[in-house]
């Protein structure tokens, strides 16, 4: 019904930037808040970033300053610019959202990428 496909994931050094792009298809009748999580081997998934319809945001202290959430409503997706990378962002990034679906009724809910590999490395 609904994929939220992420892209722009690689390797980058140390102090590099990388933006990460993450679309939304499907039967989607309204989209609510959208944001990247990330996990790293052995550790809890965590919140990176989020941002609402009307373009609120919202970042972990450990970002602030270094990354930009964004989102285009016209074309379901958000983005996540990340400047002044260090070894510790090495995670996989997952997008995620809140949104509406429309099949004979509307359902809210939410939904997961399949994530995207960040290895930051000189």
């Amino acid at each position: 019904q609904v994929q939220l496909v992420e892209s722009g994931g690689g390797l980058v050094q140390p102090g590099g930037s990388l933006k990460l792009s993450c679309a939304a298809s499907g039967s989607i009748f309204s989209i609510y808040a959208m944001g990247w999580y990330r996990q790293a081997p052995g550790k809890q998934r965590e919140l990176v970033a989020t941002i609402t319809s009307g373009g609120s945001t919202n970042y972990a202290d450990s970002v602030k300053g270094r990354f930009t959430i964004s989102r285009d409503n016209a074309k379901n997706t958000v983005y996540l610019q990340m400047n002044s990378l260090k070894p510790e962002d090495t995670s996989v990034y997952y997008c995620n959202a809140d949104l509406a679906v429309i099949t004979h009724r509307i359902t809210r809910d939410f939904y997961w990428g399949q994530g995207t590999q960040v290895t930051v490395s000189s």
